[in-house]
């Protein structure tokens, strides 16, 4: 557990401290972005100036400001601020942040209980919160990177108000970008010891410019080349202006370029979270590309997870699920595409074999598409779940013994390969009682096409048959 002297201040804190630090915002007025929440008459904004703090979630990617936020509202509400990383913390470190409230209560001091990463928290650790929150103790602030609607219990959900932080704009990480030249150029005015959640940025400070170098520039295209790098992350736009300064000081540069950017960056990764929203975002794009027979779609949705770090094999089996689920009957080569480039996958490896994986997204979005067998399977599991346990009709047991012959297993079973066009018309092989559900119903489209003509050519079958019987 950290109090708030312990996580947001640090001896010597200044000229020498990194430069998100002397970056963090001191009010809500020098907070670049979210202005969804902190703009006259929004949400956030609102709580600030009621006065009456609530229990509340920060969902939002990396680097966005959620702990800037919540220690900005622990200054406005003059409360004494508490900060748990729940990567690192447990039980203990709840209990501590309890008593350090209680102390605080006994002074007439409100407390603001910030937990990062609060989805890291098992429910057990998550329920722990509950009786305090409920009695007012410390006011809660969770934040996640994760869905809280399934990371976060829905006890301690509901006593919460969830805040969704949006990821900064280009416009807003050039906003950064002028501040921390500021900073670094020394043209600031001296702030106080603070410390990083490296989101949004403040007033600049005073000396924080490495000697010997004057005035650092970055022209137009290496601006807006690093605030595409910083991929909408405050956090990480700050921390290449640090290692793009110290850089142009080693070689005595004031001007950077794109070509010298690249070199001091030496790559450029995207954000991906590997487990978060931002996976789940993503594969749904690519699926609902495939979807919607857009090859080009498909391929960028594909290589954007690629190139953030997916697992390819991951993808693969989920290319094999697309074919089924989207193509299915109307075009069964495209399964067989799909399961061809998952094995070639695991014989070739990445990079080599995320070509097959290419052009498998590619013939499924311009195949044929069908969801009928994919329907037909729910529906019928569906059905299956709420029925009773139905009795398989006499005449398709199987009777391997004289005693199931007596009593009449496969009597009148009738063997279709016999009958005309290989089909007994007018047989049943449902469950006595249960009417043809119809589940199966084959698309116009590729080979269920053909599928379609057959099932109308078995059905006209069926009641020429039912007419005989009938007469």
């Amino acid at each position: 557990m950290a109090a708030a002297g312990d996580l947001f201040s640090s001896p010597g804190a200044g000229v020498h401290a990194p430069l998100a630090e002397r970056m963090r915002p001191r009010t809500l007025s020098e907070v670049v972005g979210q202005q969804h929440l902190l703009g006259a008459g929004k949400p956030l904004r609102v709580a600030f100036e009621s006065g009456r703090p609530h229990s509340m979630i920060f969902w939002g990617p990396p680097g966005v400001g959620k702990t800037t936020l919540a220690r900005l509202m622990a200054d406005g509400f003059d409360a004494h601020f508490i900060a748990i990383s729940a990567v690192l913390g447990g039980v203990k470190d709840i209990r501590d942040a309890v008593a350090a409230a209680q102390v605080a209560q006994g002074q007439g001091r409100r407390t603001i209980l910030f937990v990062d990463e609060v989805h890291r928290f098992n429910k057990a650790q998550q329920d722990a919160f509950l009786p305090y929150v409920e009695s007012g103790l410390f006011t809660f602030i969770g934040a996640t990177t994760e869905n809280p609607s399934f990371e976060v219990n829905s006890a301690l959900l509901s006593r919460a108000r969830v805040y969704v932080l949006q990821s900064l704009s280009e416009d807003e990480l050039q906003q950064l970008i002028d501040r921390a030249l500021d900073i670094i150029n020394g043209e600031g005015v001296a702030a106080p010891d603070a410390a990083v959640d490296a989101s949004s940025g403040g007033k600049p400070e005073e000396g924080g410019a490495p000697a010997g170098v004057a005035a650092l520039r970055l022209d137009p295209a290496a601006r807006e080349q690093l605030a595409q790098w910083a991929d909408g992350d405050a956090r990480r736009v700050i921390n290449a202006m640090e290692v793009v300064s110290e850089s142009a000081l080693s070689a005595g540069r004031d001007l950077v370029d794109s070509a010298w950017l690249e070199t001091a960056l030496s790559q450029n990764l995207r954000r991906f979270d590997k487990g978060g929203d931002a996976f789940y975002d993503q594969i749904s794009a690519l699926h609902k590309s495939v979807r919607g027979s857009d090859p080009d779609a498909a391929l960028y949705w594909l290589c954007r997870m690629l190139d953030g770090g997916a697992d390819a094999r991951y993808l693969s089996r989920r290319i094999v699920r697309m074919a089924w689920e989207d193509v299915g009957l109307a075009d069964p080569r495209a399964i067989q595409i799909a399961n061809d480039a998952a094995a070639t996958y695991e014989r070739l490896g990445s990079p080599e074999g995320e070509l097959a994986l290419g052009q498998a997204v590619i013939y499924l979005s311009v195949a044929a598409k069908s969801n009928a067998g994919y329907m037909a399977y729910n529906q019928a599991r569906a059905f299956v779940r709420q029925d009773t346990s139905r009795s398989v009709p006499v005449h398709l047991r199987n009777a391997p013994t004289r005693l199931m012959k007596e009593l009449g297993y496969g009597h009148a079973y009738r063997y279709a390969h016999d009958e005309p066009h290989g089909y007994a018309a007018g047989e049943t092989y449902l469950p006595e009682g249960m009417g043809k559900p119809n589940w199966y119903r084959p698309v116009s489209r590729g080979l269920e096409g053909k599928i379609a003509e057959k099932m109308a050519f078995l059905r006209q079958l069926d009641e020429e048959a039912a007419k005989k019987g009938g007469s």
